[in-house]
């Protein structure tokens, strides 16, 4: 009895150990799917990590409109993105104190010119001296200038645009008392279009005015700007420690950049800076050793490099990789040796990489 349990128990065990070697063959026959792997290439486009820079479109020329003179606003004639043209009348105080004293000021002028003409009858029959008649002259005169100027102050309760262009912004209402020198509009003009950026204070010195750029507006992505840095700021904002910096938009194609539109520039690297990586890029290896891994034949693969000072994000590369190789930009601690990728750029499309 004993032996026939034995035997039976061997049969049993044989086959348990046949089934789960079928099923190790056959999970062995599911095919991997290739691990998907972002890649870029050092310095071969000013777009890659570090070189890119969010910003939003203003006009070249903005200008903050305010009354001359204070008062209460009676009329706001325009509203925020409307178009105007020069000498509109964009806004209106109340004009009534206004009025009044340019028509005070008139009806003085009037009389004192008045008796400047009988004071020249008089001085012709030698009935006034000269210095009399000098003395009423220039009465006369100081009533004509402050009759200027209060007519003047009446036209200065009409707010005009000083060009063609299109309010950006408006700071007050109808019926609300405002300060001579008070912000009522911001104007930005027609014709040059530019994006406000900042610079990194660590990398400063790699720019600098008339240097090329790329825009690349938000609403249409894949479309290329050309453009140049055209100022940047003496000092660095205290705050976010960056320099302000303006790029303007090169040729007809400035047009298509609505004013406030989110956009993206980029900043090829200086002649003489080299090829750079983002920092996501570098594997530091346990001897210290830096590498990062390259696409060849659609497999990783491990290359040492030598790499200069450390950047905000970005480190320039001295040696182990060139301009045509594309390199692992995140995810590279995940990779093996010789491991089946699927490279893709930082749009999620499919790389050719390294078919050499």
């Amino acid at each position: 009895m004993k032996k026939r349990r034995a035997a039976w128990f061997g049969r049993s065990m044989a086959v348990l150990a046949s089934l789960a070697l079928v099923g190790c063959s056959r999970e062995a026959q599911v095919p991997v799917a290739p691990r998907t792997v972002l890649v870029v290439q050092p310095g071969s486009a000013p777009g890659m990590a570090g070189e890119a820079f969010a910003g939003d479109v203003h006009a070249r020329e903005e200008s903050v409109l305010a009354f001359r003179v204070g008062g209460n606003l009676a009329r706001r004639l325009v509203d925020a993105g409307q178009a105007v043209k020069q000498g509109q009348v964009l806004a209106e105080l109340d004009p009534g104190d206004a009025q009044l004293q340019a028509s005070a000021a008139r009806a003085d002028m009037v009389r004192l010119q008045g008796d400047l003409a009988r004071y020249r009858t008089l001085l012709a029959q030698q009935l006034v001296s000269q210095s009399a008649y000098d003395a009423q002259d220039a009465a006369y005169r100081a009533a004509r200038a402050k009759y200027d100027l209060m007519r003047n102050q009446d036209d200065y309760t009409r707010l005009r645009a000083p060009r063609d262009g299109v309010i950006a912004s408006r700071q007050a209402e109808a019926g609300q008392v405002v300060a001579a020198g008070q912000p009522i509009f911001v104007l930005a003009a027609d014709g040059g279009r530019e994006v406000a950026i900042g610079l990194p204070e660590a990398r400063i010195r790699d720019f600098h005015t008339g240097q090329p750029a790329v825009v690349e507006l938000w609403s249409a992505p894949g479309k290329r700007l050309p453009g140049h840095i055209r100022e940047i700021a003496a000092a660095a904002d205290p705050q976010t420690r960056t320099y302000a910096a303006r790029v303007a938009l090169d040729g007809a194609l400035a047009a298509d950049a609505g004013l406030g539109q989110s956009a993206r520039v980029y900043i090829a690297a200086r002649a003489d800076a080299g090829l750079r990586l983002p920092l996501s890029a570098v594997q530091r290896g346990e001897d210290g050793t830096t590498a990062v891994w390259v696409v060849a034949g659609g497999k990783a693969q491990r290359r040492p490099v030598r790499l200069g000072g450390y950047g905000e994000d970005s480190v320039p590369v001295l040696g182990g990789v060139g301009p045509g190789d594309w390199v692992v930009a995140a995810g590279g601690h995940l990779l093996r040796e010789g491991e089946q990728v699927a490279p893709v750029d930082r749009r999620n499309r499919p790389v050719a990489a390294g078919a050499r």
